[in-house]
């Protein structure tokens, strides 16, 4: 069996007092789907973050390839799609992607080209260059959707990714989600089982506890939605 890729250890964590996780423990392997269920309130948006190493939890560890998530240099690795969007609202859709890549690395041009192109692959093309703070809710979602893919990622951490989405655009999110490239994992929090079912297992919370895992899908349920568009990075190593 392949080795974790990402591993959550008995991660706890408390605000002010107020207990909000509980002994947590996950592992995710290169190329894995897990589907992060429960009800609001649950405590999946702040163990995304955790994993994120955004935060670092109370009790527990989070590692990737065996070090820290908090560590910058592993952190980068990761990315996180917020369900509130992160976006810069005085930056255009295409700025808001191309400014995360140049951090991360890229050569102005490739940037440009990078984020044109996974925008398209969004059903975004036409709004490459409007600001992200005069399109709709959906559109905006899937402008973080687009930034989070377009990083690359080695795990991608997505926070109801489909939730403003009408149903054409939910199955274009989920294709492109689900099949992000090099054996990169996910971990999708949803409130739809039908999202779930096209997982690989299933983590339930409940009150900020791991009630259940279960097993998804054999194998990633594609659907009958848009052909899987490839975002060609043009990544090399630096």
């Amino acid at each position: 069996m392949t080795e974790p890729l990402l591993t959550a250890q008995q991660v706890g964590h408390r605000v002010r007092g107020r207990t909000i996780l509980t002994d947590i423990s996950l592992d995710v392997r290169p190329g894995e789907r897990i589907a992060l269920t429960g009800p609001s309130g649950s405590g999946k948006t702040t163990l995304l973050t955790i994993l994120a190493g955004l935060i670092a939890p109370t009790t527990g560890q989070v590692r990737l390839d065996g070090r820290s998530v908090t560590d910058p240099a592993v952190r980068g690795r990761i990315s996180l799609v917020l369900q509130g969007y992160g976006l810069i609202g005085l930056l255009t859709a295409a700025e808001n992607i191309e400014v995360a890549l140049r951090a991360s690395g890229h050569r102005p041009a490739d940037a440009i080209r990078i984020a044109a192109g996974t925008l398209e692959s969004l059903g975004l093309g036409p709004f490459t260059d409007h600001l992200v703070g005069r399109l709709s809710g959906g559109q905006q979602q899937r402008v973080a959707v687009a930034r989070g893919l377009a990083l690359r990622p080695a795990v991608l951490l997505a926070d109801e990714p489909t939730a403003e989405q009408d149903a054409e655009h939910e199955e274009v999110v989920l294709r492109q989600v689900l099949n992000v490239e090099d054996g990169a994992a996910v971990v999708i929090a949803t409130h739809d089982p039908d999202v779930a079912k096209r997982c690989d297992r299933v983590l339930t919370l409940t009150d900020g506890r791991q009630v259940a895992t279960e097993a998804g899908a054999d194998d990633h349920q594609l659907g009958t939605g848009p052909d899987i568009v490839n975002i060609d990075t043009g990544w090399t190593d630096r």
